[in-house]
């Protein structure tokens, strides 16, 4: 195992080979790209993995299996413990998932993939298990979290007020008070530079905060408030409708 996490070079000796990297707090490893599929899990804490297909959240209910050589970046956010399952394309032929995809950690699933960081198991024993690892793959519909950045100062100054406080709720006319620009301005510029309106942008940037409080299990109540919702099933329609899940089908207990 190299020192970004990643295993170096795809003929392996075997289909799939499972490596194990602790992740204190802050860890990060820089975009790079690897010869093999990988399926990325948190066996502890939390894992943001960033690709120019957007950025996910994972927690230990989810995986992301990236597909081979897309460029992806890794980190911890907090403390972590993360699995890398790496798997030889030859031997998958009927996953074709061009794209960085979500995936439910099963019981299962989970087992296999410790099962299969043996260093005992015996030839026959790897050959019957790979396959039923690869079968249990199953894509959850769990939209990237990715905020897009606006390059303009003025926009860029909304921006940073509200990743400090997604709970603020001020109007885009009182933020451009404090910015020197119109709300017209600064809503032409937040659809011009990220492609969303300043709602959709905002709404998007707090759904992005939440992930960490709600993988602290924090109550979905107070999460919501924190992050700008008069109320739990207000912040849960939200989630749903951005992430595609709700928080509790994100982060089970």
């Amino acid at each position: 195992m190299s020192r970004d996490g990643q295993e170096r070079g795809s003929r392996f000796g075997t289909a799939i080979l499972v490596g194990q990297f602790v992740m204190p707090r802050g860890t990060a490893f820089a975009t790079h790209r690897h010869p093999d599929h990988q399926l990325l899990c948190s066996e502890r804490g939390l894992l943001r993995i960033r690709s120019e297909h957007g950025t996910w959240l994972l927690p230990p209910s989810l995986a992301l299996w990236i597909p081979a050589y897309v460029p992806h970046a890794t980190e911890s956010e907090g403390d972590a413990v993360m699995r890398g399952v790496f798997v030889a394309p030859v031997s998958c032929p009927h996953i074709d998932w061009r794209d960085p995809t979500v995936v439910a950690v099963t019981p299962l699933l989970r087992a296999l993939v410790v099962h299969l960081d043996r260093t005992d198991l015996t030839p026959d024993a790897r050959a019957r298990a790979e396959p039923v690892l690869l079968d249990e793959l199953r894509p959850v519909p769990v939209t990237s979290v990715s905020v897009p950045e606006p390059r303009d100062p003025r926009a860029r100054s909304v921006a940073e007020v509200l990743r400090a406080d997604p709970a603020d709720g001020r109007t885009l006319a009182e933020y451009g008070g404090q910015v020197g620009a119109s709300a017209r301005t600064l809503a032409r510029l937040f659809v011009a530079e990220t492609g969303l309106g300043f709602g959709q942008w905002r709404e998007l940037l707090r759904m992005q905060a939440a992930l960490p409080f709600l993988a602290e299990e924090l109550p979905v109540e107070a999460v919501a408030r924190r992050v700008g919702y008069a109320s739990a099933s207000s912040f849960t329609a939200a989630f749903h409708r951005v992430v595609g899940v709700t928080p509790r089908q994100y982060f089970p207990r």
